[in-house]
């Protein structure tokens, strides 16, 4: 399924509570957009997390839906509230507090992107904004919280994997021995938006994997996992940054060497990961 906002992949038959959501990897840039960016193409897709949502693809095979964003990053943030508008960057938007994301330029409607490098010449209208919000932000969001909430009435639980990817300098400096820098990092919010024992069995799938494994540092999480992550509800939301050198070249913004075989390593945590979403009883049953 696609429309503007988002293309949903189904399964043939959901049999895990698992969504999996791409917010991040689209990489639609409206002309319109092009036309007033001071920026190269490969500059201003320096902030996208390019081909994610293919490495979640497996997701499918699994009994879980795959949610991935069409439109770029640069364009309209989806892990950014809707309310995040940016008075640097939007005309009439008003300041609401300190907001240190909207401060660095990283709004809902971003002004900058990586290296906090300028987006546009001059500022954007409110209708401008609030169109990008209404004909994306509002969709993928939407659609979104149903496929949580079918999950829930369907196995009594949901869990939200957000995917991400991260620069590889983002964790090059996280620890001064390569062998300990972390390939993978979960952000829970520090456990605010999720279960113990689910972080700990997404951490074992990624480590059986090979893979080093690290929790909310540099990156706990930010609307999405803020917003949807309930453990007292039974719906639990788990953010996982994936190092961008382990599957791409990161200048030229094209898959490396690598990308196939990073794939099936995923494959065999995606299948890990949806079987914790898994209810026997009722499948036994079905």
């Amino acid at each position: 399924m696609k429309n503007a906002a988002y293309v949903l992949d189904m399964p043939v038959k959901r049999t895990s509570c698992v969504v999996f959501s791409s917010p991040h990897s689209g990489r639609n840039y409206p002309e319109a957009m092009l036309n007033r960016t001071v920026l190269s193409q490969n500059v201003i897709r320096s902030s996208e997390d390019a081909f994610v949502d293919q490495l979640f693809s497996a997701a499918t095979d699994h009994g879980a839906p795959l949610i991935s964003a069409t439109k770029s990053r640069a364009y309209l943030d989806l892990n950014r509230s809707a309310e995040e508008l940016d008075p640097a960057l939007i005309q009439g938007a008003r300041r609401h507090g300190h907001n240190p994301r909207v401060a660095s330029g990283l709004g809902v409607i971003p002004r900058v992107v990586a290296n906090g490098r300028a987006i546009y010449r001059g500022k954007l209208t409110m209708d401008e904004a609030r169109l990008r919000i209404d004909t994306c932000w509002r969709p993928y969001h939407a659609r979104l919280k149903s496929l949580l909430t079918e999950s829930h009435a369907a196995f009594g639980q949901a869990i939200l994997i957000d995917c991400h990817s991260m620069p590889h300098e983002a964790v090059s400096m996280a620890s001064t021995t390569p062998s300990q820098r972390p390939q993978i990092v979960l952000g829970d919010r520090f456990g605010a938006s999720a279960s113990v024992e689910i972080v700990d069995r997404i951490e074992s799938a990624f480590a059986s994997a090979g893979l080093i494994v690290a929790r909310n540092a540099p990156f706990a999480g930010a609307y999405v996992t803020q917003t949807y992550g309930r453990p007292g509800r039974n719906q639990h939301a788990i953010q996982v940054e994936i190092d961008r050198s382990l599957y791409m070249d990161e200048v030229k913004i094209a898959p490396n060497g690598n990308f196939a075989a990073f794939q099936d390593v995923l494959r065999q945590v995606i299948r890990e990961i949806s079987g914790i979403g898994r209810d026997p009883l009722r499948l036994a049953a079905e």
